[in-house]
């Protein structure tokens, strides 16, 4: 089945992307099989997966390091949007797939490949977004899914690989599934795969039990510039550092936890289990200081389109013009989001206590009920006069 002469596999070093190696070669007729592992903070021993992409049969294998961009160009642009996908997952797997397709179709030009493969199943949510991402940046490549065809049960697929020399993986000690990146933990599968079950507190790494976190609470000050969060207790921080510290501190209190039955794209329910410090606090700060810089007509038509922003990104259409549309919208609310916001960390809360921007819409005057009272009561009526009208009317009419 020759589909095509030079390859660019996306490449993890577990199971199913190493056998891709010799399946491409050996099955489908792929002459070079070139693999890419994207560094994205998930704390794997990269230099091993680099060399075990080698002695599986690849004839080139990089390690690409995207930590800043993940955080800077993906992570960021979901904060502003503040993106949870049904209201609740920050799309930490999800905003990490597009930058991996953009890293594979960029080697793809640079060593002359006509094609992109991956490892991904057919049951899953990543087949959708490498494909889709793949094919809006660069619709001539062709994409091949070999795990999504092969029909091999794990078993067969360790068999296979133990074939061409991929040694079968030490027997797991854990039973479940997990993705990580720096954005958070993903955990399913193993005894999780039953939702009326309490997830053990084994599967946590990110967040401590609220039975292990401090008896007293700590105070955090966020500061953002333009709605991007710099500064950490008044000191600027890089992308990453930012986002390594805030899932350190937020995660000592037992906060960033996520437990959902989740939609797939596919049309699957499944049960998932998230880690994701940092950005659950982050995006709760950024919608607190939008509620005191924007308008309120820019506040509500914004929160209006904030589910349709996390159902692009998680459904895999981060190159669309809708996506592209709206971020140039997102974009413009954002020159006045500038400012600081206070976060009370304690026993698995994050509380918003308070908050401070040059560009504050807050008025004390006009809001106090005290002597400085600066509103003029007496327009109101009119206002409301005008305002109810239309009701009026319509009453008027409803009980003739």
């Amino acid at each position: 089945m020759g589909r095509a002469k030079k390859v660019v596999l996306a490449y993890s070093g577990g199971v199913d992307t190493s056998v891709c190696i010799p399946y491409l070669k050996h099955e489908w007729g792929v002459e070079e099989v070139i693999t890419l592992a994207a560094d994205l903070g998930q704390g794997d021993e990269l230099e091993a997966v680099q060399k075990k992409a080698l002695t599986s049969g690849a004839s080139e294998s990089l390690v690409a390091d995207l930590k800043e961009s993940f955080i800077k160009d993906y992570a960021f642009s979901a904060i502003v949007a503040n993106a949870l996908y049904e209201k609740r997952y920050p799309l930490g797997t999800a905003l990490a797939r597009p930058l991996i397709a953009k890293e594979l179709v960029e080697a793809a030009a640079k060593y002359g490949a006509d094609a992109i493969a991956h490892g991904c199943t057919g049951k899953g949510n990543d087949q959708v977004r490498f494909d889709v991402a793949v094919a809006a940046l660069n619709p001539n490549l062709k994409i091949l899914a070999p795990a999504r065809e092969w029909g091999m049960s794990r078993e067969e697929t360790i068999a296979y690989g133990e074939k061409f020399g991929i040694p079968a993986p030490v027997k797991k000690s854990s039973p479940y599934s997990i993705d990580k990146n720096l954005l958070g933990r993903s955990i399913e599968a193993g005894i999780l795969e039953d939702p009326a079950v309490e997830p053990p507190e084994e599967i946590y790494t990110m967040t401590k039990a609220i039975a292990d976190t401090p008896d007293e609470p700590e105070y955090i000050d966020i500061g953002f510039t333009q709605g991007i969060p710099t500064t950490i207790n008044g000191e600027g921080k890089n992308p990453v550092e930012l986002i390594e510290q805030l899932n350190q501190i937020v995660g000592n209190h037992g906060i960033g936890r996520i437990d959902m039955i989740e939609n797939r794209l596919v049309g699957i329910k499944s049960r998932e289990i998230y880690e994701s410090p940092a950005m659950l606090v982050l995006i709760q700060a950024h919608r607190d200081l939008e509620s005191l810089t924007l308008t309120a007509d820019v506040t509500h038509y914004k929160r209006g389109i904030e589910e349709t922003y996390s159902q692009l990104v998680y459904n895999g259409l981060w190159y669309s013009p809708l996506k592209a549309a709206l971020d140039a919208f997102i974009q413009k609310t954002q020159e006045k989001v500038s400012g600081n916001v206070r976060v009370k960390l304690f026993k698995g809360n994050a509380t918003i206590v308070g908050r401070t921007s040059d560009n504050s819409l807050y008025t004390p005057d006009l809001a106090t009920y005290g002597a400085q009272d600066q509103f003029d009561h007496q327009a109101a009526e009119g206002f409301i006069y005008v305002w109810g009208l239309p009701t009026r009317i319509w009453a008027q009419q409803d009980r003739s």
